[in-house]
């Protein structure tokens, strides 16, 4: 496998929708990331918010403890869902349909090469025959 994948048989318009099309799918992972975030950050503060209870009712506060356990602890964040629904639901949905979009659009354009934008980019500002500068480790200069 080449790891030149600058593809000069393609034109610029095609390889910068490439780019367009891989960045967003970048910032939709990234975005998927945050949303694991906020499950996880949600879900710590569940427990947390069980252990407020379990204190204020050692501390004698009963009618606290309870209305937080019966209101608060295991409660849906959003209509009918918890957070491992809302992410499950954007990995189905979504997430899904972009990286099969990203896929297709690799597969019909550039032979399944990813990265194109940026292979050219590399090829363009790299000094040729340059220690640190390789083209890559599987190409001559």
């Amino acid at each position: 496998m080449t790891t030149d994948r600058s593809r000069p048989d393609l034109d610029d318009t095609t390889v910068e929708g490439l780019g367009k099309l891989s960045e967003a799918l970048e910032t939709v992972e990234r975005a998927r990331g945050q949303l694991y975030g906020f499950h996880q950050h949600s879900g710590k503060a569940d427990l947390l918010l069980q252990d407020a209870a379990e204190l204020f009712r050692a501390a004698g506060h009963t009618a606290l403890a309870e209305d937080l356990e019966r209101d608060l602890v295991g409660r849906n964040v959003i209509a009918d869902r918890w957070t491992f629904q809302i992410v499950e639901d954007y990995d189905d949905g979504y997430w899904t349909a972009f990286r099969a979009f990203d896929a297709r659009a690799r597969e019909e354009l550039s032979d399944g090469d990813r990265h194109v934008f940026e292979a050219r980019m590399k090829q363009r500002e790299r000094t040729h025959g340059h220690p640190g500068h390789e083209a890559g480790p599987a190409l001559e200069e």
